[in-house]
């Protein structure tokens, strides 16, 4: 007979040593980048999403390296006080690294860099807990995406529609309102089914932004403030070993 799965041990004791061996290759990671390049960053993430960061780090990746998650390992890395820092003056990077912070690696000018990152933006659709940043209210009659021209949903999606909330009818195959529905006002905290209906709609409410806050330079030791110190502790949608994994291999 096969044995279940669920019956599987796992050590603990493995576990672990996988997890600290990780760690220390992270943070020598780290120290190795911050003794090749001119520069260090500390950026913080706007509405945090895999795909758009992976675009910025291939966009980047002969030109800079990028470190996103694991904030105590980042700040072990870079030493957390004048006595422990890696290199001169990284210690106040390091106590810049809280909420969605990573670090940025590179020996670009400084001026174009940041040029390009405060130009930098990709839309996208908001998640549960996202705030609406405006009302939507479809009208009676065929329910459309947001497209040009709208395009009228098929009507094999007239089930799920239903599962959100929307009291529809077929009208020659297109899902149709019997009566106007409210989608979301402004300001309002999105629940999951909210999120999933404007998703449909193709309707998006937020923008992934990198921001950078201050940069060290490694030929003075000294710090410069670009952003205010605002971070944010809670993620929307984000797992730091997710994050690590993806934007530091």
């Amino acid at each position: 007979m096969p044995k279940s799965k669920r019956a599987k041990v796992v050590s603990l004791t493995k576990t672990g040593k996988k997890d600290r061996l990780r760690k220390e290759d992270l943070l020598k990671q780290i120290q190795d980048n911050a003794n090749l390049w001119e520069y260090v960053y500390a950026f913080r993430i706007g509405q945090m999403r895999n795909s758009h960061l992976k675009t910025v780090r291939k966009l980047w990746k002969d030109d800079a390296r990028m470190f996103f998650g694991k904030r105590a390992v980042m700040s072990k890395a870079l030493g957390t006080s004048p006595e422990t820092e890696h290199r001169l003056g990284l210690h106040k990077i390091a106590q810049r690294i809280k909420g969605q912070t990573g670090l940025f690696f590179t020996s670009f000018a400084p001026d174009k860099t940041e040029e390009w990152f405060e130009d930098f933006n990709a839309p996208d659709f908001a998640r549960a807990g996202n705030m609406a940043d405006r009302d939507v209210v479809l009208p009676l009659g065929p329910i459309s995406r947001s497209t040009d021209p709208p395009e009228p949903f098929p009507h094999n999606m007239d089930p799920q529609l239903r599962t959100l909330g929307l009291k529809t009818t077929l009208v020659k195959g297109v899902p149709t309102l019997t009566s106007e529905h409210i989608v979301c006002r402004k300001g309002d905290t999105l629940t999951p089914e909210q999120a999933q209906l404007l998703k449909l709609l193709l309707i998006q409410m937020v923008t992934f932004r990198v921001t950078l806050h201050a940069r060290w330079d490694s030929k003075t030791g000294q710090i410069t403030d670009l952003k205010p110190d605002d971070a944010q502790d809670t993620p929307v949608g984000m797992d730091e070993d997710e994050a690590i994994s993806e934007m530091s291999g």
